[in-house]
């Protein structure tokens, strides 16, 4: 899956991706498309896909690791999350609605819920408390999409993300939780943040 943080994958010609490279599918990131180009450019283009000429499948991130690596510049908290721009300190608040509002406008075909990605190492209890939170933004994200109508002409479709941090114990309880959503794919947070 290459990335194509922001509606590019950086270093590729078009033709080169599509032809050579030739992937099912690549990912975009929520973060970045809303701070640049903005989703009211994209929602004028009629999404990203035709915004950079892709008919096949995106997958966009919530923008959750992104919020997660802005550790001084954001506040987390039951609502959202409030952070700075990294281009020029102008201050958002994400909330799991406005993320599926914003994954709506950016049009991927796969979604990914609104979650907190916790960093290493991180307490056990501090992992539960973020965990419950994720799980309950879950709801929230569910409950979004089931009352607001496709910008598109096709479907988008969730995926819940498990989290827990590295314990066993709290991934199995997330697991189990974001199983029972039924979505028709689930993703595994909280890697690649200096876990062993």
């Amino acid at each position: 899956m290459p990335v194509g943080t922001v509606g590019t994958v950086k270093g590729v010609h078009q033709t080169e991706l599509k032809n050579e490279i030739n992937p099912d599918i690549i990912l975009g990131n929520t973060y970045h498309l809303y701070l640049r180009p903005q989703t009211s450019i994209l929602e004028q283009a009629g999404g990203l896909h035709k915004f950079m000429n892709w008919d096949r499948n995106i997958l966009t991130d919530s923008g959750g690791y992104q919020v997660y690596s802005l550790s001084g510049r954001r506040k987390i908290n039951e609502e959202g999350v409030k952070f700075k721009s990294h281009i020029d300190g102008s201050t958002h608040f994400f909330t799991p609605e406005s993320v599926m509002e914003i994954q709506r406008s950016i049009g991927a075909d796969i979604i990914m819920a609104f979650d907190e990605c916790t960093p290493y190492p991180c307490d056990y209890n501090y992992a539960k408390r973020s965990m419950h939170m994720t799980h309950r933004w879950l709801k929230r994200c569910v409950n979004h999409l089931e009352k607001t109508p496709l910008k598109y002409d096709y479907n988008q479709t969730l995926f819940p993300i498990v989290q827990g941090s590295t314990y066993k114990d709290l991934r199995r309880q997330s697991a189990e939780f974001i199983a029972s959503v039924g979505a028709e794919g689930n993703a595994i947070g909280g890697l690649s943040v200096g876990e062993p």
